[in-house]
C-alpha cells in the first residue's frame, strides 16, 4: 500500500476542507474565484490569460475530474509480466500484436488495483488502527474491512479459471482449463489479454488460453469509431429488423480480415441478405425434388455422371479451403471460397444441369443426382453454420436428418473417392462450350429461344467422345435447331467460328444474323450519309459562306465532308458484299 501523504485541500465531494483556511466548505469553482480576487486585493495578481488543454469530465455527469492524491491498493508488476514474456504456450492472431503486448509488458509501471465503486469484488483488506490484515474473512472483532473494490480488470482477469472452480480441481477445470481460444479487440489488449495471462500464468502455472485471435473494431461508413458524442452508432437490433440476424452475423464475419477495422455498409448486409436468400432457395428446389419418403443414401462413385463427379470434386477442393482458411481464423476468405462455390457452381451450374438429369427418363440417374443434391446441400449447411447458425439450422430441420441439430452433425470431410479430374475436366469444356454460344448469341442479339445450328469440332476423340457424353447438357442450354460433334473436322464456308483450347465452334452466319435486317439498317445508313454529304457540298459552294464564315468554320465543315464521303464508300462496299451474299 503506497502512502502518498501530502496536504489535500479538496473533500471527496469538491468543497474544500479545513487545510484550505478561510476557503473551507466553499465548493472548489467559487474557492478560485475568491482566491483570485483575494490575490488582486492584496497586489500578487499578475494577470489572466485563456489556456487550451485538455480538461478531464466525467462520462456520466459531464463535470470536470479534479486530479488528486489519495490512498490506494497497487500490484507490483515486474516478475509477473517478466512470467508473461517467457512464456511460449500462447499466440496471437494476427502475430503482430504480440509485439503490442510485449512493449507494453517490458515497460509496465505497477498497477493499481482499488476503485472506488458501489459494486465489484471487495478488497480483501482488514484494518484495526494501525493493523492491516489481508484475509478472505473477517480475521476477528473489531476489524473494518476496506470499502474499495477491485479495478474491473483485476477481477475479469480471473474469468479463465475462477468459472471452472479454481483452486479446486474440478472435472470443468481439467476438461476446458487452458482454453483454445480466446476472441478479442485490439482496443483491450493492455487492459484484458494481457492480466488474463498473467494471473492465469500466476495462479495456475500455464497460460489461460492456446490461441489469442484479434479482431478489429466497427467504424461508420467513413472510417470513424462510433460513439454517442458523434451520433453515428448503429443499432444492431434495427439491423437485425430489416435484414435478419443472419445477414448482419454474415457481415460482421466475412467482411474484415484478422486484426482489421471494419467500416459498416449497408450495402453489403443487403448483399448477404441475398446470399442467404438464395441458399433459402436452392434449399427449396432440393426439397421439392426429393420425395417425401426420401432418404439419404450413401453416394455410388461407379453410378455418377459427370456433372455430379465434377460438382463432387469441387466440393472437394472447397472443403479443403474453407477448412484452411478457418483454421487460421480467416473467416474472410473461408467464406469468399464457399461464396464463390455456392453462388456460381451449384446453384448457377449444377442446380440447373440437374433438370436435365432429373426429368431426363432415366431413373437411375434421377436418383443419384437427387442423392448428389441433397449430399452437397447438407456439406454447404455444415459449412455455413458457424457464421448464420438460424437459417441453416432451420433447412437443417426441414431436410431430412439424423441428429437432433446441425450444431452437433459431422463436419464435411474431404473424401478422395469423390475426385475425378478427367470428369471435372470434362464438364468445365461442357460449361466453356455454353457460356461461348451465349455470348455469341449476345453480340449477335439472338435470343436464347431461338434456335441455331452448332457444330462443335474436338481435337481429338478422346474430347469428342466425352462431350458426346454430356451432348443432353449441350442442347439443353446452348438451344440448337441441330448439333454434331465431330473429330478434326474443320469446316469451311460462311460461319462465326469460336476457337476453344479444346475444340473449335463453326455457326452458320445466317443463324446469327438476319442478312435482309442487316441490309436495310446499312441502307438507311447510306441514305443518312448521302444527306449529309448533298448539305456538306452546298455549304461549301455558297459564296456568302465562304466570304463571311471563319476560316476555322470553313475548315471544319470540309472535314466533315470528308468523314462522311469515306463512311459513305465503307457503307456502299459492304453492302454491295452482302447484296452478293444474299444472291
Amino acid at each position: 500500500r503506497h502512502n502518498l501523504a501530502m496536504p489535500l485541500c479538496m473533500n471527496d465531494d469538491g468543497t474544500m476542507n479545513e487545510m484550505a483556511g478561510k476557503y473551507v466548505n466553499m465548493d472548489r469553482f467559487e474557492c478560485r474565484k475568491a482566491l483570485i480576487a483575494d490575490l488582486t486585493v492584496e497586489g500578487y495578481f499578475v494577470k489572466e490569460e485563456k489556456i487550451v488543454h485538455n480538461v478531464g469530465h466525467s462520462e456520466r455527469t459531464g463535470v470536470v475530474v479534479e486530479p488528486r492524491l489519495s490512498k490506494q491498493w497497487f500490484v507490483k508488476m515486474d516478475g509477473l509480466a517478466q512470467q508473461v514474456l517467457e512464456n511460449k504456450e500462447y499466440r496471437f492472431v494476427p502475430d503482430r500484436f504480440k509485439q503490442t503486448l510485449q512493449h507494453w509488458l517490458e515497460n509496465i509501471q505497477d498497477w493499481c488495483i482499488s476503485r472506488q465503486l458501489w459494486w465489484g469484488h471487495r478488497i480483501p483488506a482488514w484494518y484495526k488502527g494501525d493493523e492491516v490484515v489481508i484475509s478472505n474473512v473477517c480475521p476477528g472483532e473489531g476489524y473494518v474491512q476496506d470499502e474499495d473494490v477491485f479495478d474491473t480488470w483485476f477481477s475479469s482477469a480471473l474469468w479463465p479459471f475462477a468459472t471452472l472452480g479454481w483452486p479446486q480441481k474440478t472435472a470443468d477445470f481439467e476438461r476446458y482449463f487452458p482454453t483454445d481460444c480466446l476472441v478479442t479487440g485490439y482496443d483491450i489488449i493492455f487492459f484484458w489479454v494481457s492480466r488474463m495471462l498473467f494471473q492465469g500464468i500466476e495462479f495456475t502455472k500455464q497460460a489461460p488460453f492456446k490461441d489469442i485471435l484479434i479482431h478489429g473494431l466497427i467504424r461508420d461508413s467513413k472510417g470513424r469509431k462510433m460513439s454517442k458524442s458523434l451520433g453515428n452508432g448503429i443499432d444492431p437490433f434495427d439491423v437485425i429488423e430489416k435484414y435478419g440476424t443472419d445477414s448482419l452475423r454474415y457481415f460482421l464475419n466475412t467482411n474484415s480480415a484478422p486484426g482489421l477495422d471494419l467500416r459498416y455498409d449497408e450495402t453489403k448486409i443487403e448483399s448477404s441478405w441475398n446470399y442467404l436468400n438464395k441458399i433459402w432457395n436452392i434449399a427449396r428446389y432440393v426439397m421439392m425434388n426429393l420425395s417425401e419418403d426420401y432418404t439419404p443414401n450413401d453416394i455410388d462413385a461407379s453410378k455418377l455422371n459427370n456433372a455430379a463427379k465434377w460438382i463432387l470434386t469441387k466440393l472437394n477442393t472447397v472443403i479443403k479451403e474453407v477448412d484452411y482458411n478457418f483454421d487460421k481464423y480467416d473467416f474472410a476468405e473461408g467464406s469468399k471460397s464457399l461464396y464463390n462455390f455456392v453462388w456460381n457452381d451449384f446453384a448457377s451450374w449444377y442446380v440447373e444441369i440437374s433438370k436435365v438429369d432429373l426429368n431426363g427418363g432415366n431413373e437411375e440417374n434421377a436418383k443419384v443426382t437427387k442423392d448428389v443434391l441433397y449430399y452437397v446441400l447438407m456439406a454447404i449447411l455444415k459449412m455455413l453454420h458457424p457464421i448464420v447458425p438460424f437459417i441453416t439450422e432451420e433447412i437443417y430441420q426441414t431436410l431430412p436428418h439424423s441428429k437432433e441439430s446441425i450444431m452437433i452433425e459431422s463436419w464435411p470431410v474431404y473424401k478422395e473417392e469423390f475426385e475425378f479430374d478427367l470428369e471435372a475436366k470434362a464438364m468445365e469444356d461442357v460449361m466453356a462450350i455454353i457460356t461461348q454460344i451465349r455470348n455469341e448469341r449476345a453480340k449477335a442479339n439472338k435470343a436464347p429461344s431461338i434456335k441455331i445450328q452448332i457444330t462443335v469440332d474436338a481435337q481429338n476423340e478422346e474430347i469428342k467422345n466425352y462431350l458426346s457424353a454430356c451432348k443432353s447438357y449441350l442442347e439443353k442450354f446452348c438451344n440448337p435447331s441441330h448439333m454434331e460433334i465431330t473429330s478434326n473436322t474443320p469446316l469451311t464456308g460462311d460461319y462465326v467460328i469460336c476457337v476453344l483450347d479444346f475444340a473449335t465452334l463453326y455457326i452458320p452466319t445466317t443463324d446469327l444474323v438476319d442478312l435482309n435486317e442487316v441490309k436495310a439498317k446499312l441502307e438507311a445508313e447510306k441514305k443518312k450519309l448521302e444527306g449529309e454529304i448533298n448539305r456538306g457540298k452546298n455549304i461549301l459552294s455558297n459564296a456568302s459562306f465562304l466570304a463571311k464564315a471563319p476560316a476555322q468554320k470553313v475548315e471544319q465543315e470540309k472535314a466533315k465532308l470528308q468523314s462522311y464521303e469515306k463512311q459513305y464508300e465503307e457503307v456502299v462496299k459492304h453492302l454491295e458484299q452482302l447484296l452478293k451474299q444474299i444472291g
